[in-house]
């Protein structure tokens, strides 16, 4: 790769080193084409938008979905759902989380992993981060207590959390282990994909993921248990459509994905391992590039569990400081590289548990109910209470990689991220 000899920053009035800005980065939504097109229009001349019946005997597109989703997974059953937050309520009930039962889930999520777990009458307990940017298994199993009963990995921003050893904590302490998948899809840990690895695994399918349906979620499992908890849960009508025994019949909700979404799902599912496979190989381009000047200058990378699972959807790269690492994020925007860093304590982001105000505050629907009443105990909760992730996360800079990058945006972002980490030694 040759590198421009203009070093003046964009910010300070040079030439920015991308000629075109990022663009949103929605890899399956990019992709929408004559193919989803034509599937949901096969469900619309069919006339069949709900799975379970229509004019006309028919295969629905959602039991298609999840035969297909399941096998790519080398999963036993996969469950299509409404979203990401339904496929985690739905596995939570899937393993028996209840009031007053306690789920350890990371510092930096998505909130509606903590929200599921209070769907369900259950306790988030949050634990740090390391330089992973997923659950530190050593601070997990420190969290644990007799009311505990799941910890919940996130496979954050593509990467593979450190399965083998949050594995190891759930079979020496009696724990179940949910997967949240919401950002992993396609990824792997130990040559098996994520959301296979747990007792059950989470996906979401909204708009910004690697491949989407809009809104959508998919439970995976291979204990046929907890799938028939989920099933039961996500169809208040599931007790008639699996024919059970009058003594194993729970209440259920309303979680069910219908056959448009299920049709864009078949398609999409299709693209997955091209967006991945394309996505790591322009990874591999933009670390070997940018490597060897920010090793010169003290500036480290995430670290990968398994760098061979890692979907490759994301460059993290981590500073010696917080105002460094903002400097370094407004530079690379001005040079035309999307660039964020992920804890600011003045700018909201709920993906970071500092700004989980519901969670925090312990707020409740109503004033008698909630899990923290359920919970018959003391929870709590501080902004303060994960340093080492609010430290880790304040020094994180983070670059979305695109699987839609041409050779010459990788060329011109490696170019930019140099002239900034110069400018900044």
């Amino acid at each position: 790769m040759t590198v421009k000899t203009d070093s003046l920053l964009a910010i300070n009035g040079g030439t920015p080193a991308r000629s075109r800005m990022d663009p949103y980065m929605a890899p399956g939504g990019k992709a929408l084409d004559e193919a989803e097109e034509q599937a949901v229009l096969d469900v619309l001349r069919a006339k069949r938008l709900f799975r379970f019946s229509g004019p006309e005997e028919g295969e629905s597109k959602a039991d298609r979905f999840e035969r297909a989703f399941a096998k790519s997974l080398g999963a036993a059953h996969a469950l299509a759902v409404t979203s990401g937050t339904a496929a985690l309520i739905c596995g939570l009930q899937g393993i028996g989380v209840g009031p007053g039962d306690e789920v350890i889930l990371p510092a930096y999520t998505w909130m509606a992993s903590a929200t599921a777990v209070m769907a369900v009458g259950g306790i988030p307990v949050i634990a740090e981060i390391d330089e992973s940017l997923t659950l530190d298994p050593v601070d997990a199993e420190r969290k644990i207590s007799p009311h505990t009963k799941a910890i919940m990995p996130v496979h954050m921003r593509g990467a593979p959390a450190r399965m083998d050893a949050i594995l190891d904590i759930a079979q020496r302490r009696g724990l179940r282990v949910i997967e949240d998948c919401a950002q992993g899809n396609g990824a792997s840990f130990g040559g098996r994909r994520l959301g296979s690895i747990g007792d059950v695994g989470c996906f979401s399918l909204q708009f910004s993921k690697i491949i989407t349906t809009g809104e959508g979620g998919m439970v995976a499992t291979n204990d046929q248990d907890i799938w028939q908890r989920a099933f039961m849960f996500h169809d208040v009508a599931a007790f008639h459509r699996l024919q059970l025994e009058d003594e194993a019949v729970l209440w259920g909700a309303n979680f069910r994905m219908s056959e448009m979404p299920a049709a864009i799902g078949l398609v999409q599912l299709g693209r997955l391992q091209g967006f991945v496979d394309a996505a790591r190989a322009r990874k591999e381009m933009l670390l070997a590039g940018i490597q060897p000047s920010a090793a010169d200058r003290g500036v480290t990378f995430r670290d990968i569990p398994d760098p061979a699972g890692d979907s490759g959807i994301a460059l993290a790269m981590f500073l010696d400081s917080p105002a460094k690492a903002r400097a370094a994020a407004e530079a690379l925007n001005a040079e035309n590289i999307a660039a964020g860093v992920l804890y600011q304590p003045d700018r909201r982001d709920i993906h970071v548990y500092a700004h989980w105000l519901p969670v925090l505050t312990k707020r409740s629907w109503t004033e008698g109910g909630g899990p923290w009443r359920w919970a018959k105990r003391d929870i709590c909760y501080a902004p303060e209470m994960c340093p080492r992730s609010l430290d880790i996360l304040g020094r994180a800079v983070v670059l979305n990689v695109d699987p839609y990058m041409s050779n010459t945006d990788v060329e011109e972002t490696v170019d930019g991220v140099t002239k900034v980490l110069d400018a900044l030694a």
